[in-house]
This record gives structure tokens, C-alpha cells and sequence, in this order.
């Protein structure tokens, strides 16, 4: 058997996480001198909470080489072979210590571990790729070669409600973030290469954006592969998601239409209000 795993920021729903039967290395998040397991023992909100009142983003930190052998231990004991996925390399550590881990055990060889290249559900989309093939039967060489094909088609990319987490956290400046408040500038950041780029600024209520930039993105959702799309956010109001759903829906392209809330480390970065639409290409 083959074993799927993933790092937290993957961002999947717990009835997600059951339905493929993925495993979780959880991320760290750090509130001044507290250390919180993303997922587990804090919450997005408690995040925000927390940033808005010491008006400073918290820190993240990898899962740690010994976090990773102790996630894989068991799976090995009992025969099995793994696929981990963790969040780009270019943005954390985990998938070095993920490597050193299987290194450590010996079993390079029994564990592949797969750089997302991507964050939040661009590396849950690819978890549940490997995890519908563990259904199917298929081997821990098959899997491999196939995910990595399609890594580089998964297409990630959010629109940002406020740039005050993103300028806590050093992302963008201090004039850029009264700007974007005083004109309700919303930037779009996707994902390339592994790192995260600013492009298309929206204007504007949130509501209305949002609407936008799915609407901008239609030629690229019609042109997708369909059995899934995410519609991720950090806490975006339910009648707004819903908008955002029933436009995809309109499409008549995607086979499943999951809605999925970010997790605590990328909530930390990108602040409430963030949503984003993520798939792979065809």
C-alpha cells in the first residue's frame, strides 16, 4: 500500500482529509514566545485576533526532521510506502526536513517526497491526485511520475481583502499598504515557479472584486481539467463564497466544487477576507 501525506498548509477539509484517508504533518505557528501546532491547536481566528491586537503577524516555522520521522515511522512499520507533499520549498524548510527524515530512516527509497512547488490547496489538488491513485491501485513509482507532470499545471492564485498582514509580515511596504487602504486596491497574488507574485490590482468592495477576478480568469476555468475546483478563504463572509460558487457553477465545467477554509499558516500571511480559485490545466 501507498500512504499520502501532506504538510498542513495543503489547507484540505477534515471530511477531505477522511474521504482520501491523507495524513497531516502539521506546520508551526509562533504568537510571541508560544508555539501553536497549525490546525491543531489554534485557529485563523485566533490568529487574527492575536495580530490585530499586538498589530503584528506571527511567525511560522517548518515541521521539524524529527516531526517528519515520527509522521513516517508508523506507515513504514507496517510495510507501507509514502508520498509527502509539503508546501513550495521556496517558502519553508519542510520539504528539506521531510527528505532528512526519510534519509534518516533509511528509506529514500520507500518515501518519495514531493516539492508542491505551490501552497494552501494548489498542494491540496495534487494530494488529492495521489490519493485517488493509492484508491486506484496504483504504485508508489506510478504516482510519482504522474504528480509530477502535473505539478507545474496547478494553477494558484487569491486576491487580498486588506495589505495590512502582507506589510506586517515585510511583503509589501509601508506606502503601498496606506495606498492600497485609502483607494480599496485588492492585489491579486498567484503562484509561479514557487513563489508568489503581485499582478492585476482590483478596485473597489470586495464583494464586487472578487466577482471580477473570477470572471477575468473564465477562458483559463473552461480550459481546465474538471473533476475539481477550490474556492479557499481565510473567513470571507458565506453569502460572498457563495456568489463566488455559483458562478463556477454557471460554468457548467467542474465536476466538484469544493469550498475549503485556509489554515493558520497561510492566514497568517495573507490576513481575512483572502479568497482564491484554484485547479489544474488541462
Amino acid at each position: 500500500m501507498v500512504k499520502i501525506i501532506s504538510d498542513s498548509t495543503c489547507d484540505l477539509s477534515a471530511d477531505l482529509l477522511k474521504r482520501y484517508d491523507i495524513g497531516i504533518i502539521p506546520l508551526h505557528i509562533v504568537l510571541g514566545n508560544k508555539d501553536y501546532l497549525d490546525g491543531e491547536s489554534i485557529t485563523p481566528d485566533d490568529i487574527f485576533r492575536w495580530s490585530d491586537a499586538n498589530k503584528t503577524t506571527p511567525k511560522t516555522a517548518a515541521a521539524s526532521v524529527d516531526e517528519c520521522i515520527r509522521a513516517f515511522k508508523p506507515w513504514l512499520s507496517k510495510g507501507d510506502d509514502i508520498v509527502c507533499f509539503s508546501i513550495s520549498s521556496a517558502m519553508s524548510s519542510t520539504c528539506q526536513n521531510m527528505r532528512l527524515a526519510a534519509k534518516e530512516l533509511n528509506a529514500a527509497d520507500r518515501v518519495c517526497i514531493i516539492d508542491s512547488e505551490n501552497l494552501s490547496t494548489g498542494v491540496g489538488l495534487q494530494v488529492i491526485e495521489a490519493a485517488a491513485m493509492v484508491q486506484q491501485g496504483k504504485s508508489l513509482s506510478e504516482i510519482e511520475a504522474h504528480i509530477r507532470t502535473i505539478t507545474p499545471k496547478v494553477k494558484a492564485s487569491f486576491v487580498v481583502d486588506t495589505l495590512t498582514y502582507l506589510h506586517r509580515g515585510g511583503r509589501c511596504s509601508g506606502l503601498a499598504a496606506l495606498a492600497g487602504g485609502a483607494l480599496r486596491l485588492h492585489p491579486r497574488i498567484a503562484v509561479a515557479g514557487g513563489t508568489m507574485a503581485a499582478g492585476k490590482k482590483y478596485r473597489g468592495r470586495m464583494n464586487r472584486v472578487l466577482e471580477d477576478y473570477v470572471a477575468d480568469m473564465q477562458p483559463d476555468l473552461l480550459a481546465a481539467r474538471p473533476e475539481r475546483v477550490f474556492i479557499t478563504h481565510s473567513g470571507c463572509e458565506e453569502s460572498v463564497v457563495a456568489s463566488i460558487q455559483q458562478q463556477l457553477q454557471a460554468l457548467n465545467h467542474f465536476q466538484e466544487i469544493h469550498i475549503t477554509r485556509a489554515g493558520g499558516v497561510i492566514s497568517s500571511h495573507c490576513g481575512p477576507g483572502t479568497l482564491g480559485v484554484l485547479y489544474i490545466d488541462a
